[in-house]
C-alpha cells in the first residue's frame, strides 16, 4: 500500500465528516428536513426551553395561519380544563393556541420571539398576558434571560436591522447588560454599535447572516428534540367539559372544580400548589410582601419594545391583566394600591398608544375561584377571558396606532408613580 493511499484511509474519514458538516452548517441550500404539521402542534404547548429560543418551529406555524400566539409566562403551564388549549380543542375552534412563555420568560424574550416571526404575523391577532411580577426594580434577571436567551433571533433581529431608531438602541443597550450576551465577541461588538446609533456594515451583517445560518441548521436539527408536549394533557381535560358550551354551565363546573381542588386551606390555593409550596414556609412568608413594588421598573421598556413590534407589523393584540389573590396578597402584607397603581400604569402606556383591547382583571382578586394559587389565573378566570377573546377574535376594528419611544423608553417613565 502507497504512503499516499495510507494517509488518505487515516485522513479521509475525517475530511468526509468535516465536509458533511460544513454542508449542514454553511451551505446556502437547506438539506435538513423541515418540521412537520405533527411536530409543529406538539410544539405548540411545549412551552420547553429549546423550543421557545429556536425560531423555525415557530415561524412555521405562523405562517400556517392555524395558530394563535399566546404570549405570556409560568400561567401558561398550568393545564386544567379551562385553559385555552383545551377549550379551543373541546368546541372545535378555527385556532389552536400556539404558548409562548414559560416560568421565568418576561418581555425581553418576547420580543425576540415575535420578531422571529416577522412579516409572517402582518395584520395577525396575538394575546398577551402581562405578570405584574415581572415588573420589579430591575426587571428580568440574569439567570432567566440567560435560560431563555436565543442566539438565533439576536442575530436574526440584527442581520434584518434597516436603520437605527430608538427601540433598537434600547434593545441593544439592554441586552449588553447580561453576561451571556457579553461572552458572544462578535454579538457584543455588533450590539455597541447599534447601541451607539451606528448602521451594521454590509461586511459585518454577511458575517452575521454567516453565524445565523449555522444557528439555524442546528436549531433545525435540535430544535425539534427533547421537548415534552402537553398534547396528551389538554386532550384529556378536553373530557371533564360538557359536549356543547354553555357558559353558565361552565362557570358551575368551574366553581365546583375549585371548590375541590383548594379544600385544604383558607386562600382559595390549589391543595397541591399550598402543600407542596406554602405550607412548610406558611408562617415565614407571613407580611414578607409589603415592600414590594411592580410600578418601578425596567421593564416598562422591555414592554415597549414588544409594543413597537405590535406596531410595525400592524398587530392586534389582547392583554390580559390578572389578578393576584386578595386572600393570599392580605396575609403577606401585599399591597393592593400598588397593585391598582400598576394597573393604571400599564394600561396609560398601552391606551395612549392605540392598545385598546385590554382585560383588566385587577378588581377580581377577591372573587372565588378565579384564581388558581397566589398569582395564576385559575378555573374561572380562564372561562372568563375566553369569553373576550372570542369577542376580540370576532372584531374587525382596526388598529391605530401612535408609538411614543421618547417617553416609554425614558428611565424617567420607568420610576414614575402613576
Amino acid at each position: 500500500m502507497t504512503f499516499k493511499k495510507k494517509v488518505f484511509l487515516a485522513i479521509g474519514p475525517f475530511l468526509t465528516a468535516l465536509l458533511i458538516i460544513v454542508l449542514l452548517f454553511f451551505s446556502p441550500i437547506n438539506i435538513i428536513q423541515q418540521p412537520s404539521e405533527k411536530e409543529i402542534h406538539q410544539a405548540a404547548s411545549s412551552m420547553s426551553a429549546n423550543m421557545l429560543r429556536g425560531v423555525d418551529m415557530k415561524r412555521q406555524a405562523a405562517e400556517s395561519g392555524e395558530y394563535l400566539p399566546f404570549f405570556g409566562s409560568s400561567e401558561l403551564s398550568r393545564v386544567n380544563p379551562f385553559h385555552p388549549s383545551v377549550l379551543a380543542e373541546k368546541y372545535d375552534r378555527e385556532y389552536e393556541p400556539y404558548l409562548l412563555g414559560a416560568p421565568g420568560t418576561q418581555s425581553l424574550t418576547h420580543f425576540f420571539m415575535l420578531n422571529s416571526l416577522g412579516s409572517s404575523m402582518e395584520g395577525r391577532k396575538i394575546v398577551f398576558i402581562i405578570s405584574p411580577q415581572w415588573f420589579v426594580k430591575k426587571g428580568v434577571s440574569e439567570a432567566m434571560f440567560s435560560h431563555f436567551y436565543s442566539p438565533t433571533a439576536t442575530y436574526d433581529w440584527l442581520v434584518h436591522l434597516n436603520g437605527n431608531d430608538e427601540t433598537s438602541r434600547y434593545v441593544a443597550n439592554r441586552l449588553l447588560e447580561f453576561d451571556n450576551v457579553q461572552s458572544d465577541g462578535q454579538m457584543r461588538r455588533l450590539l455597541k454599535k447599534v447601541s451607539q446609533g451606528d448602521n451594521l456594515t454590509s461586511f459585518e451583517k454577511e458575517r452575521a447572516k454567516l453565524k445565523l445560518r449555522s444557528l439555524e441548521r442546528v436549531d433545525l436539527l435540535f430544535g425539534k428534540t427533547g421537548f415534552q408536549s402537553k398534547s396528551e394533557k389538554i386532550t384529556k381535560q378536553t373530557k371533564k367539559l360538557p359536549s356543547t358550551y354553555n357558559f353558565s354551565e361552565l362557570d358551575a363546573l368551574a366553581i365546583t372544580t375549585g371548590e375541590e381542588k383548594t379544600n385544604n386551606n383558607e386562600f382559595r390555593i390549589s391543595n397541591n400548589f399550598y402543600t407542596k409550596r406554602l405550607a412548610p414556609s406558611k408562617e415565614r412568608l407571613k407580611g414578607s410582601q409589603k415592600k414590594f413594588d411592580y410600578t418601578v421598573s425596567p421593564e416598562f421598556s422591555d414592554f415597549q419594545s414588544f409594543l413597537e413590534l405590535l406596531a410595525k407589523y400592524n398587530i392586534d393584540a389582547m392583554f390580559m391583566i390578572p389578578p393576584v389573590n386578595e386572600l393570599w396578597s392580605d396575609y403577606t402584607g401585599l399591597s393592593t394600591k400598588m397593585l391598582d397603581e400598576f394597573s393604571r400604569k400599564v394600561t396609560y402606556q398601552l391606551e395612549s398608544q392605540g392598545f385598546t383591547n385590554i382585560v383588566d382583571f385587577t378588581e377580581k382578586r377577591s372573587e372565588p375561584y378565579f384564581m388558581e394559587d397566589t398569582i395564576h389565573i385559575g378555573w374561572r378566570g380562564w372561562l372568563e377571558m375566553d369569553t373576550k377573546l372570542q369577542e376580540f377574535l370576532t372584531s374587525n376594528k382596526k388598529p391605530e396606532y401612535h408609538i411614543n419611544p421618547e417617553l416609554f423608553y425614558s428611565e424617567a417613565w420607568q420610576k414614575k408613580k402613576y
